[in-house]
């Protein structure tokens, strides 16, 4: 399968030395079976629509509602890719929603961090796990209106708007990171100990199970999927 990575951040530091960028990330969760190609698309680096069979779109440090340049242009490739299946994560998540008719605030709850916990709240052909997953979360920004065509997947109370499967498209989104192992989540709660509230809590919350592999077998089956 021919996937476009649209690399939307990058790791702060030296930690995409330690652990790898996003899209090196997406693939070790993935798996085998991906021809991936990486987009820059803060440099302005879009794929021609088509061109592949499904794009995953990644985090990012910036918020929907920045005035960066590149933001609007990827709002229109994503309204226009609406016969490509399509994967957001995190900021991902976001700018669909926002590209799509929903809308992305700076939550008055705060950061959310450490491994978060969220109740499955419907079925899909592509899941196959009922009940809680727990998942490593990193964000400030939550959608707060969710788009029309959508089925809320997945909630908790912080994040009501966890995780949006489209009815009008091919296409899934997840406000928390599948692709965070342990160790990078616990580095990047470091990095921002002054910022995120209980960092210690949120990095012991990180020594638990947690269903990453799980997420990725989901996010994996709705790409093979023949729908």
């Amino acid at each position: 399968m021919k996937l476009g990575i649209l690399e939307t951040g990058t790791p702060p530091g030296n930690l995409a030395q330690q652990f790898g960028d996003y899209p090196a990330m997406f693939a070790r969760l993935l798996g085998p079976g991906f021809e991936i190609e990486r987009f820059d698309v803060q440099a302005g680096d879009l794929p021609e629509q088509g061109a592949h069979d499904a794009y995953l779109i990644t985090g990012s440090p910036a918020g929907v509602y920045d005035p960066l340049p590149w933001i609007a242009p990827l709002e229109q490739f994503i309204r226009e890719a609406k016969d490509s299946k399509m994967v957001g994560v995190c900021f991902g998540h976001q700018v669909m929603a926002e590209a799509l008719g929903g809308h992305v605030e700076k939550s008055d709850k705060g950061w959310g961090a450490g491994l978060h916990r969220y109740t499955v709240v419907r079925d899909e052909p592509w899941i196959d796990t009922a009940g809680t997953i727990a998942i490593p979360a990193s964000h400030q920004d939550q959608v707060v209106v969710q788009p029309p065509n959508t089925e809320v997947v997945a909630a908790s109370d912080f994040t009501p708007f966890a995780a949006l499967a489209w009815t009008d498209r091919p296409a899934i989104s997840f406000q928390f990171h599948p692709e965070f192992s342990p160790a990078f989540a616990k580095a990047l709660i470091e990095r921002r100990h002054d910022v995120v509230p209980n960092p210690e809590a949120a990095i012991a919350s990180l020594d638990a199970p947690n269903d990453n592999a799980v997420v990725g077998g989901w996010i994996r089956r709705f790409l093979f999927s023949q729908e």
